[in-house]
């Protein structure tokens, strides 16, 4: 390493010996005419003319950087791996990254979000479908049992979100997405099937663990494959299909009033980009930040080739490198999400989720159709797709939002938003001077409740987690934030008709809308913003030790 450093020293020495003596030495016949020879000496090579001092210097300071920067560009590759080793990364000069073009990244976001597609179709398929499929299978008058069929998948999504993060940290996050299409389409299959509801059950089971394992490794794999200015908008294509997923599954039931069975084929539905989303990661590439951590440095260098091109292979090796990627600190245990070092960032991403869920959106995407029923609304399942799609135009505008505006505010303005929305629903249920209008302030306040919801607490969290998490700790500390969602998401949607029947709707949102305010509180006091800053930056900036404690 020594040898190595002295090596490149000594070329830069050269390189700068070499530009200062063509300045002192004939660069134009305008500074022949200025400069006085005598007073460049060669072996020093400082030019002292006092009437051109400080633009010789400047000029000096600006070709010396040029071939710094060349000559540590060409020797970084081979050198990076064993700088990091070693531990001597001052020796490594910052470069100036390049303009970073998405193109060649956009497909494999694309064939990642087919992940988020189903994460949405199974959240929402059941809420047009739900009243059916109980007359079939006989639990029409048994709503505990409904709540188990709606609640089963998010139960089961719990224990997929912490298993996406060890499967994604031991086997990568392109053959996790592939393991997890087993379980996606055998779920597809039974609850297209099911004659009883055990096999219901079994089958929402299974596809639970399938959308729990993509809800973990979809954001985790986009964050780092995407480059660093264009990181949210790329991040937030995830809710976005998300969302998509979510309005396929309402607009698929619209045919349920005239095929009272169609139903099961909204479920079989499913099967298509689970199958589809199997065979696109063959073809997409590892994220290069998982195989430089795993030490495969030549399998990186050609993840980054695909992805950026191979002229940013240097600058991202070097990126990686800087931040202690491959350091020979180990991989982060479960436990170590709660030492000192990492408990403050880990708490928030499992707050941010803890808001997300108690302020009552899966309320709102599991029994939309029912409370528009019993506002009065004639056809509720129409109502309900168009909940759907105030969702995904929401989140297109969230999309062009997210690195300008940045994380912190949409999240404040979404939070807000949805309180104000609540307590619109609310009063439209209470006060007797809005009865006429009931149905349509149902209508208008859910609708307003979705496109705030869309604007920030829907896609933030998501992007915003892989952000700030540390590269050892980024697996597991999303799927722990997951598991609090789907925990949460479970908890309301086993008990929410129950509590609305025994306080009723009015009530509920009364505390959905509370819960909003206490989220604006904490994300002014707790949340960073992330925008325009790479991984690397973000991590070096909440831990700043993290380095030399490695």
């Amino acid at each position: 390493m020594q040898a190595s450093t002295h090596l490149i020293k000594g070329n830069l020495e050269f390189e700068i010996s070499k530009r200062r003596d063509l300045h002192c030495f004939g660069e134009g016949k305008e500074r022949k005419s200025t400069l006085n020879p005598n007073r460049c000496i060669r072996r020093g090579s400082i030019c002292s003319d006092l009437r051109f001092g400080a633009v010789s210097m400047g000029a000096e300071l600006a070709r010396a950087r040029d071939s710094i920067e060349f000559v540590v560009r060409s020797s970084i590759k081979s050198r990076s791996v064993k700088a990091l080793a070693s531990g001597d990364l001052e020796d490594l000069a910052p470069i100036n990254p390049q303009k970073k073009s998405a193109g060649s990244v956009l497909p494999f976001v694309g064939v990642a979000c087919l992940g988020a597609i189903l994460f949405g179709y199974h959240l929402g398929v059941v809420n047009g479908a739900l009243d059916y499929l109980s007359k079939d299978l006989g639990i029409s008058q048994n709503a505990v049992v409904q709540g188990w069929v709606v609640s089963t998948l998010l139960a089961a999504a719990a224990v997929g979100s912490f298993t996406g993060g060890a499967l994604a940290d031991k086997f990568g996050r392109t053959r996790t997405f592939q393991l997890d299409a087993i379980p996606l389409i055998i779920g597809a299959v039974l609850t297209a099937i099911a004659p009883n509801v055990q096999t219901m059950i079994i089958g929402r089971l299974l596809a639970g663990i399938g959308i729990g394992i993509t809800s973990a490794i979809v954001p985790l794999y986009i964050s780092e494959i995407s480059p660093t200015e264009i990181r949210g908008a790329l991040g937030s294509v995830n809710q976005l299909f998300i969302c998509i997923g979510i309005l396929a599954a309402l607009v698929a039931g619209l045919p349920l009033s005239g095929n009272p069975v169609w139903w099961r084929v909204m479920f079989g539905l499913a099967v298509v980009p689970s199958i589809l989303l199997a065979l696109g990661m063959t073809y997409s590439p590892e994220s290069p930040r998982w195989l430089f951590q795993q030490g495969k440095i030549s399998e990186a260098e050609k993840s980054i080739r695909t992805l950026y091109g191979k002229e940013r292979v240097t600058e991202i090796m070097y990126e990686l490198s800087n931040a202690g990627q491959g350091s020979t600190e180990l991989e982060a245990g479960w436990f170590d999400l709660f030492s000192c070092r990492y408990r403050k960032v880990v708490s928030v991403g499992a707050a941010l989720f803890l808001f997300q869920q108690f302020a009552g959106i899966n309320a709102v995407v599991y029994y939309s159709t029912a409370v528009f029923r019993s506002a009065g609304i004639a056809s509720d399942v129409a109502a309900s797709a168009l909940v759907g799609a105030s969702n995904v135009f929401g989140t297109v505008i969230a999309s062009s939002l997210m690195d300008r505006q940045g994380r912190k505010s949409l999240l404040i303005t979404s939070f807000a938003g949805m309180g104000a929305s609540m307590l619109l629903l609310s009063l439209s249920f209470t006060w007797k001077i809005l009865a006429p209008y009931s149905g349509t302030l149902a209508v208008v306040g859910t609708v307003l409740y979705v496109l705030s919801f869309s604007l920030g607490a829907g896609p933030v969290p998501a992007l915003l987690l892989p952000e700030i998490f540390a590269s050892r700790i980024r697996a597991k500390a999303v799927a722990l934030s997951l598991g609090t969602h789907w925990i949460s998401n479970f908890v309301i949607g086993l008990y929410f008709l129950s509590v609305v029947d025994k306080f009723g709707i009015s009530a509920v949102y009364t505390v959905f809308a509370a819960v909003c305010l206490l989220a604006v509180l904490y994300i002014a006091g707790a949340v960073v913003e992330t925008k325009g800053r790479s991984l690397e930056e973000i991590e070096l900036a909440l831990n700043p030790s993290g380095l030399s404690s490695s």
